[in-house]
């Protein structure tokens, strides 16, 4: 399909840079394309009361890393400001990144992220350019390694805001709480699965005591889901794979759910991806450990997803053409020019809306 399909009008002021607090009183849009009422506005808390009890919220607990470093590269005399994006742990010593800007660095500069002697004990945060590869990926080979240079990392780090947050404002302390989940615990993530950041433990609890079941699933969110989809067509973009892990315990328990006829709702589509990507031609949930770089465009065959919470995306992403395929590119389009009108707050701190699927053969 052609990308330009997926275009829509939004405001740059509908982006939000902060979000709502408390978590769970973010606006929610519910959209029921098969439904009297194609939409209807809600808040977070109302969550409880438009899921059936016997229902399963599947979410994503993986951690987000404060992947996000500054520093200054020296060579001789001459000094350039640096910023890098961690996005794979190598090894104990090496990292891959994003750096910008990349022509200023060639292999076997020396980077001092942070303060000098503000790091650790050891020493400050330098790094040596190993490799550099197109695009503005290069790896570093840090002086600290394992646990020492974890720590130096987490000290020195900030959250990897979104480029569309990042480039209006810096991150600051704030984002390390905001841009978390409650329920974060799985280390690996470059960006968080921002769906997740309206549950509180009070909404969990609630969820609960409906008789709704919450399990969790592990996607470590790479930094693909920030890229643009440049190519005119659909088919000709590349996804980055990233890692998750659906554990056999949870595989039954969704599959025990799915069985006696109640409905699956994933928190997020990054739980949403990984779940098709576990199922089976049967429509089966397998227990699943590896890389998936599954893209999900109109035309998909949904095989174990029923319902999606999920935030507003922006216009040709290939969220956007996610949630087209989910409840149909016409109805979205509806959406989204509904949430429009009424300002609801888009992309990562914006607020949600709950997808029901549309009418499928």
């Amino acid at each position: 399909m052609r990308t330009d399909l997926f275009d829509f009008e939004l405001p740059e002021e509908l982006i939000a840079l902060r979000p709502v607090h408390p978590r769970d009183a973010a606006r929610l849009l519910v959209v029921r394309p098969d439904g009297a009422e194609l939409l209807a506005d809600h808040v977070m808390t109302d969550l409880p009361s438009l899921i059936a009890p016997g229902d399963a919220l599947v979410l994503n607990d993986t951690r987000v890393i404060p992947a996000a470093l500054q520093g200054v590269r020296t060579r001789g005399d001459a000094t350039a400001h640096i910023s890098a994006n961690l996005i794979e742990r190598l090894d104990d010593r090496r990292w891959q990144a994003l750096v910008r800007p990349a022509k200023r660095l060639d292999v076997g500069d020396r980077i001092q992220f942070g303060e000098s002697g503000n790091t650790c004990m050891l020493g400050a945060l330098d790094a040596i350019v190993e490799a550099k590869g197109q695009g503005g990926e290069v790896t570093l080979r840090f002086d600290l390694s394992g646990p020492v240079l974890h720590d130096a990392i987490e000290a020195q780090g900030a959250m990897p805001l979104p480029p569309y947050i990042a480039a209006r404002r810096a991150a600051d302390d704030q984002d390390r709480s905001d841009y978390q989940t409650t329920f974060a615990r799985e280390e690996g993530a470059v960006a968080a699965p921002t769906a997740g950041l309206h549950f509180t433990d009070d909404l969990i609890e609630a969820l609960e005591a409906r008789g709704i079941t919450c399990h969790f699933v592990t996607l470590h969110v790479g930094p693909g889901t920030f890229l643009p989809v440049r190519a005119e067509e659909t088919s000709d973009h590349e996804m980055h794979a990233e890692h998750g892990v659906v554990s056999t315990q949870v595989a039954f328990a969704l599959n025990a759910i799915k069985s006696r006829g109640n409905r699956i709702v994933a928190v997020g589509t990054t739980s949403l991806r990984l779940l098709e990507s576990a199922t089976d031609a049967f429509g089966n949930l397998k227990p699943f450990s590896g890389e998936t770089d599954i893209f999900i465009t109109p035309g998909y065959r949904f095989r174990f997803v029923d319902r999606l919470l999920t935030n507003f995306h922006l216009p040709r992403s290939t969220l956007f053409m996610l949630v087209a395929a989910f409840s149909g590119l016409d109805t979205m389009k509806q959406a989204y020019a509904h949430a429009v009108a009424e300002r609801y707050r888009f992309y990562s701190y914006g607020d949600a809306c709950l997808l029901s699927p549309a009418e499928r053969l």
